[in-house]
Parts: structure tokens; C-alpha cells; sequence
């Protein structure tokens, strides 16, 4: 994995110091921080125009991958709700999204080919390393077998998308509005499900369109486009 941040301006490195040293403080069992995605590759955006009276914005993702060395620690969600809160608090530019897991499962699935931990372990970059574990080698991928993965994922969480949007076409029908807003929900959450699982593998345990479509804004900036930001509704 890479260490340096070079790449990005000398803000968005501030801004990552300030994101490590929180997670840090705030998590004693934490033996790496690693960041990915779009602004480890070097393909992040960071973009707001309007047209047509309409303001779209394209804002990528801090991706961090927090490893600690205990399950319990890194499946503790009111300690990351707490370190989510602090973030956001200090770091108003950026949008930070972490996920957690714990070292003996991000090897495991390492050697068991999940495609996203092994683009993290080629071109993730280290933020933070106590250096008491080490990642395992990352298994070559089937490129035949991903691709099936990715299509059974499509299939079941895009089919699932289009029943939860027919609901919500019934509901609307009755003037249900109550079901009618749940379904429709729900038919977006698991139609960006369908993206994540594709591009990555990993379903994140969201229910917040907002972090849901950053997260695909991250893959694509279309997504980004999806709900125009003129107004909070």
C-alpha cells in the first residue's frame, strides 16, 4: 500500500490529518487507517454549478477504512456514531465515510477474493499503522467469477428495487402517501445497493439516501446528479 498524499492539495491533506487523529484518539484499538476510493486513486471531484435554475453538486467521499484489532470494538456503533459526530464537527468541507471492520476478518476476506478489500490493500494509503499486524498477500481475482458476483448482486437488489417501486406505484394509486414514502425509500436504498454491490462488493449498512448516493457519486460522478440540490427537499 502507498503512504503518500501528494497528490491531493495541501487542505485536503489538513483535513485528512485532522480525520486520523480523531480516530485515533477516539478508537485505542485501532491498528490502521486507510484511505480509498476516490481521493486515493486521485479521481475525486468537488464541484457545484447550476443550470436550468437547478444547482447540481459533486462532492466526493473521504473513504476510510478503520481496522481494528478486536470484532467488538469495530462493531460498536454508538463508539462510530460518536466519532462520525466529531468529524463532521471539525471537518465541514470534506464528507468523511468510514467503515469498520476488524483485522483477522479484513484478512479473511482478503484471501477469500471480496474485491473491495483487495482494491483497498493495491490502492489504499496508509494514514495511520501501529505496525503490530500486517495484511495478507491479496488473492488474484477471477475476472469470470467478479463478473458473475456482480451480475447475481444486480439481479437480486435491482429486482428487489423495481417490486418496492411497484408498491409505492399502488400506494400512490390508493393516496397511501404514508406506505407510498416508505416504499419509494426503499426502492432507491436497494437500487444504490445494486450499484455499490456491482462496483464493489460491499453493501455498507446505510440507510441515508444522502451517504448512500455520495457513495455512488464516489464510483460515478453521474450519480451526483440523481436529486438536484436546489432546495433541501
Amino acid at each position: 500500500m502507498k503512504r503518500s498524499l501528494a497528490h491531493l492539495p495541501e487542505h485536503k491533506r489538513d483535513e485528512l490529518k485532522r480525520v486520523t487523529d480523531i480516530i485515533v484518539e477516539q478508537v485505542p484499538t485501532a491498528q490502521m487507517v486507510i484511505l480509498f476510493g476516490s481521493y486515493a486513486r486521485g479521481g475525486w471531484v468537488e464541484d457545484v454549478y447550476g443550470e436550468d435554475g437547478v444547482i447540481y453538486e459533486y462532492r466526493s467521499d473521504f473513504d476510510i477504512l478503520v481496522i481494528t484489532e478486536d470484532k467488538a470494538t469495530a462493531a460498536k456503533d454508538g463508539l462510530w456514531e460518536k466519532v462520525d459526530e466529531q468529524i463532521a464537527r471539525t471537518v465541514r468541507r470534506t464528507p468523511v465515510n468510514i467503515i469498520a471492520h476488524y483485522m483477522a476478518e479484513v484478512n479473511r476476506k482478503i484471501e477469500d477474493g471480496y474485491y473491495l478489500f483487495i482494491d483497498i490493500k493495491r490502492e489504499g494509503i496508509v494514514l495511520h499503522d501501529t505496525g503490530r499486524y500486517k495484511l495478507v498477500r491479496r488473492r488474484k481475482l477471477d475476472p469470470v467469477k467478479r463478473w458473475q458476483t456482480a451480475e447475481e448482486d444486480f439481479q437480486f437488489w435491482f429486482e428487489g428495487a423495481k417490486r418496492f417501486y411497484h408498491h409505492y406505484e399502488i400506494d400512490m394509486a390508493e393516496k397511501d402517501f404514508r406506505r407510498a414514502a416508505f416504499h419509494l425509500h426503499q426502492a432507491a436504498e436497494q437500487a444504490y445497493d445494486a450499484v455499490l454491490l456491482v462496483f464493489t462488493g460491499y453493501k455498507p449498512k446505510l440507510h441515508n439516501l444522502t451517504k448512500l448516493g455520495r457513495k455512488a457519486g464516489n464510483l460515478d460522478p453521474a450519480f451526483f446528479t440523481i436529486f438536484p440540490k436546489e432546495t433541501k427537499d
